[in-house]
């Protein structure tokens, strides 16, 4: 099997560069030219040019404009990158007669209401991000191709920035914190993304009818603020020293952004868990172990 990865070095596009090497000939490329492979999404031409000199059995879809408050103002751009690109690759996936594996967001939804989202439920997203995303999806939807799409929420990774770790680095440095209380999701950990991918890549080889869009989360649910008191309660029970005392719950109306935010980033995992055969951990010990990692405990 021959993979051909885009955005190897995103947080889960570094995951799936260890899952995915055990199941073929896997070819990982950035938006840097290698060897004459160009994984850049804003450029369409290299783009169709890298998959057709490389005849993937699968393309592995991890780039993406993520940057959800600047796409209120480059939304053209996030529409290159989120949507005509991936469109792109879907053609060419087609033409091959290969797999897509894409990934989106919660985003698409329109984050009223506490249900878990469902795959069948109608999409109405609310900002710019989550509307290129959508258009994405539809495109790849629309090319005919064969395709897994997983949507996933809240994703950290040990690497690089995230949540947890800003949450660590305010709580040395400030005596309180204000975190927003009023939006609710799953914490998912990039390493459990990747493995999911790996098992899923294998088992729609095999069965080809599994082939669709996913909900992929961790299990249970928290809000930003729960998920910082939970970050700060573990590394205080190990010995780390904080400097914070409290940890305020605030609406999001009190902290606004560029765009918009989900209020129920809550998904149901249980079309991914039965088709596949799965069995997702909770939140917490995917961010206990990335804590781990953080403290070389």
């Amino acid at each position: 099997m021959k993979i051909l990865l885009f955005g190897k070095n995103g947080q889960v596009g570094w995951e799936l560069q260890r899952s995915l090497a055990p199941l073929g000939e896997l070819i990982a490329l950035d938006r840097h030219s290698v060897n004459g492979l160009c994984g850049d999404l804003s450029d369409l031409d290299a783009l169709r040019a890298a998959i057709r000199q490389v005849k993937p059995d699968v393309v592995v879809n991890a780039a993406a404009y993520n940057a959800v408050d600047k796409a209120e103002s480059e939304s053209e751009l996030a529409d290159l990158i989120n949507a005509q690109a991936v469109g792109v690759m879907a053609e060419e996936v087609r033409s091959l007669d290969a797999v897509l594996i894409h990934y989106s967001t919660d985003y698409v939804f329109s984050g009223r209401g506490d249900t878990p989202w469902r795959e069948s439920d109608g999409a109405s997203p609310l900002n710019q991000y989550g509307a290129s995303k959508l258009a994405g999806e539809q495109a790849i939807v629309a090319s005919g191709c064969k395709h897994l799409i997983f949507r996933t929420s809240w994703v950290y990774c040990t690497r690089g920035n995230n949540f947890a770790k800003t949450m660590l680095r305010l709580a040395k440095e400030r005596e309180t914190l204000n975190v927003i209380a009023d939006q609710i999701g799953v914490p998912t950990g990039a390493e459990l993304i990747a493995d999911v991918t790996a098992h899923a890549i294998v088992k729609v080889n095999q069965h080809p009818e599994l082939a669709g869009v996913y909900h992929l989360v961790a299990a249970g649910e928290v809000s930003w603020h729960g998920y910082a008191s939970h970050v700060i309660g573990f590394a205080q029970n190990i010995g780390e020293q904080m400097r914070v005392t409290g940890i305020h719950p605030i609406d999001s109306a009190a902290y606004p952004t560029a765009a918009r935010r989900p209020l129920n980033s809550r998904m149901s995992t249980q079309k991914l868990q039965e088709n596949f055969n799965l069995r997702l951990p909770d939140w917490q010990s995917g961010v206990n172990r990335m804590l781990m990692e953080v403290f070389n405990k």
